[in-house]
């Protein structure tokens, strides 16, 4: 089984900063990718940031400056540090992954989410 796992989030005011943790776990060979969306409450999930195990990340326009995307591919974990957080960036963070299982070359997961809430 695979299971992706979510976790950093919380209420920071307006300027703070928190790092979001996407930990990958069972029975993965490899990552291909990851990647970070949000969906704020009454709205559509939109795309933030997303990362490859080669290294190559990619922003949203409204997120770009702010956070940044990295890979641990040691503990098959990604991070997401934002900073100069707004309120409009309060939503559920959600990672999703693209993965080499031992049961599928390319497969896609979910995790559960965390709450981020930007408030003063």
């Amino acid at each position: 089984q695979v299971q992706l796992v979510e976790s950093g989030g919380g209420l920071v005011q307006p300027g703070g900063s928190l790092r979001l943790s996407c930990a990958a776990s069972g029975s993965i060979i490899s990552i291909h990718t990851i990647t970070w969306y949000r969906q704020a409450p009454g709205k559509q999930r939109e795309w933030v940031a997303g990362t490859t195990n080669g290294g190559s990340t990619n922003y949203a326009d409204s997120v770009k400056g702010r956070f940044t995307i990295s890979m641990d591919n040691a503990k098959n974990t990604v991070y997401l540090q934002m900073n100069s957080l707004k309120p409009e960036y309060t939503a559920v963070y959600y990672c999703n992954a693209s993965l080499r299982t031992v049961r599928f070359t390319s497969a896609n997961y979910w995790g559960q989410g965390t709450q981020v809430t930007v408030s003063a």
